[in-house]
């Protein structure tokens, strides 16, 4: 089948509702060819959440093959101190460099470490709130929803309050990689803040090498320094990565969470009245407007989709929002039910590559919605937002609020 009528991801009308040309995908077969990006799309939930699980994929094929071997172009030698940057990281490293390094930073995410932060997170959530409210409102993405998860993941790092506002742009830029086909523009864009990250992150990492602290880049120094291996580069890497992976989720889960229940008043008012409802809309949210939509996987072997052979070389992409809203695995998955009970979303993906910051997301938008559910009982939308452009990491340009 040719999906392009269906999946449309440079549309801005397809990426405001992507989920009906999802079911239509779904309904047409297990796997589609996708000749705009080159890549096989899975958009049913048993086959996304298998394939997340199934090593003959890889989300790199440096660890087996060359680029020519396994039939990929390099990429330009312009975009190198991105791939550097990008390709040391966690979420693109296989085993075992992958356990190696996931083994050490594992430590951090741990669900009683991360309960630890807990005072430190609600204080920042309840500061956030105290801004909005002072202001009457505003725009809830940059009052709250950027800045906290952001200032946390900066507090893990131990990077300086005021160098914080480097963070996001940086991010921002370096994420419009991911998007599907990205351009030239957003390459230049990613190429530079990978530099001026990276160059950041060397100080910083020296700083703490002459004068350690309570953070998780001085642990990871210690850790290199009593033998466990790792390199600068990975140490740089890293820290990318987790402020990247560490705060998308939350940001957008953020935005499109209260776009969905400003959508769906009487769920708002479910929540309103029993804040013990919140844990499960939480996973709700997450599942409903997903804010990661696709994972792409390279194939390493030869591997089967409902009967169509995928040879290695090809890329795959898992349409994870595809997979949330799968009739076959959530009743009525186009109502958002906040005390929905049998939850197994796909939002934080599964297998090896599951998100390690899963218990901080969830730490920190249990934060934000709680702070705002008890002291801003009021609030509502002043205007229907804009989506931003990207599909891949899908999430609102802003969203203004009345408290």
């Amino acid at each position: 089948m040719d999906a392009s009528a269906d999946f449309a991801p440079w549309s801005p009308r397809f990426v405001a509702d992507p989920y009906s040309g999802f079911a239509a995908l779904r309904a047409a077969g297990p796997v589609h060819w996708f000749e705009p990006s080159r890549q096989w799309l899975v958009p049913r939930h048993a086959d996304v959440s298998a394939l997340l699980r199934d090593r003959r994929l890889g989300r790199t094929y440096l660890h087996r093959f060359g680029h020519e071997e396994f039939g990929r172009t390099p990429p330009p030698p312009e975009h190198e101190p991105f791939h550097t940057l990008n390709d040391q990281g966690l979420l693109d490293l296989e085993p075992p460099d992958h356990t190696r390094i996931r083994r050490l930073v594992s430590q951090a995410f741990t669900p009683r470490t991360v309960e630890r932060l807990a005072p430190v997170v609600r204080r920042l959530a309840r500061e956030l709130v105290d801004g909005l409210l002072a202001d009457g409102g505003g725009d809830l993405m940059t009052a709250l929803a950027e800045p906290l998860p952001v200032a946390v993941i900066a507090e893990m790092l131990g990077i300086p309050a005021a160098d914080r506002g480097l963070l996001r742009p940086w991010s921002a830029d370096i994420c419009g990689m991911y998007e599907l086909n990205p351009g030239e523009e957003a390459a230049r864009r990613a190429v530079r803040a990978s530099t001026e990250f990276s160059a950041y992150l060397r100080e910083l990492i020296a700083a703490r090498r002459a004068d350690p602290g309570d953070d998780l880049i001085s642990a990871l120094i210690v850790a290199h320094d009593e033998g466990d291996r790792l390199t600068e580069q990975e140490m740089v890497s890293t820290c990318v990565l987790l402020l990247n992976a560490g705060h998308e989720a939350t940001v957008n889960t953020t935005g499109n969470g209260w776009w969905a229940l400003f959508r769906h008043p009487e769920q708002l008012a479910a929540l309103r009245a029993d804040h013990q409802l919140l844990p499960g809309a939480i996973e709700e949210l997450m599942r409903y407007d997903t804010p990661l939509q696709l994972f792409e996987r390279w194939v390493l072997d030869d591997i089967e989709i409902g009967g169509t052979l995928i040879p290695r070389g090809s890329e795959v992409a898992l349409l994870l929002g595809s997979a949330n809203h799968d009739p076959d695995r959530f009743p009525a998955p186009e109502r958002l039910d906040l005390a929905r009970a049998d939850n197994p979303h796909l939002s934080f993906g599964a297998g090896i590559h599951y998100c390690l910051g899963a218990p901080l997301a969830r730490l920190e938008l249990a934060a934000s919605f709680g702070e705002l559910l008890r002291r801003a009982p009021g609030l509502r939308p002043v205007a229907e937002p804009e989506w931003k452009p990207g599909f891949v990491i899908r999430g609102l340009r802003e969203l203004l609020v009345e408290c």
